[in-house]
């Protein structure tokens, strides 16, 4: 069983998640590979003390590239699954806050 911190791996912290985060109150997290809806909620529900609406996960899958030395050489990058959280309105998680 893993606890609430590991599920939660990182923020997600580009341009397109600050447009999210100050349009549509959503936070993006780079979540577990085994973690659901409602595991991801509860640990946001826990660790930042908020209000979770809803929670939608998006599965990217792992590119490959070929190394520019040796063109035989391939490099596989891990797959990545994202959860964008939707907070109640009113609502903020202060570690996004920065530059409005």
């Amino acid at each position: 069983m893993s606890t609430v911190y590991d599920i939660l791996r990182r923020p997600m912290v580009t341009e397109k998640t600050n447009d999210l985060v100050f349009k549509q109150n959503q936070y993006v997290f780079e979540v577990q590979e085994s973690a659901n809806r409602t595991m991801i909620k509860e640990a946001v529900e826990s660790i930042f003390k908020v209000n979770v609406l809803r929670v939608n996960i998006i599965k990217t899958p792992g590119k490959t590239k070929r190394n520019t030395k040796s063109r035989r050489t391939i490099i596989k990058k891990p797959v990545l699954k994202k959860a964008i959280v939707t907070l109640a309105a009113g609502e903020k998680i202060p570690f996004f806050e920065g530059v409005e």
